[in-house]
């Protein structure tokens, strides 16, 4: 299945404790359906010591289901879904709510 939401896409988040907020996707793990969206789903661990890194408890963000966020419009800064069109040759992403091309 091709991919809706990529690396470096704006998202906000549909249900649970961060409702609402936004963030830029950092990672997208496709074999979990997962991603990791910045600031959103902190979750407190208990770190030990390495050469690189001190002791202690870090926040640090956990993946989010995809179901649960989705891709902000650009023109009304409001979710959308996310369709797909061919232009010239080319499958190119399209967001549901404006009926703009969201890369290139």
């Amino acid at each position: 299945m091709a991919a809706k939401i990529k690396k470096g896409d704006k998202v906000i988040v549909l249900t649970g404790k961060d409702k609402g907020k936004t963030g830029n996707v950092l990672q997208v793990i496709p074999s979990d359906t997962k991603a990791l969206v910045s600031g959103i789903n902190l979750v407190r661990r208990h770190q030990k010591q390495t050469q690189s890194q001190d002791a202690g408890i870090i926040t640090k963000e956990a993946p989010i289901h995809l179901s649960n966020i989705a891709l902000v419009d650009a023109k009304e800064n409001k979710p959308t879904r996310v369709g797909f069109k061919i232009e010239d040759g080319v499958k190119k992403r399209v967001a549901k709510r404006s009926g703009e091309v969201i890369d290139g």
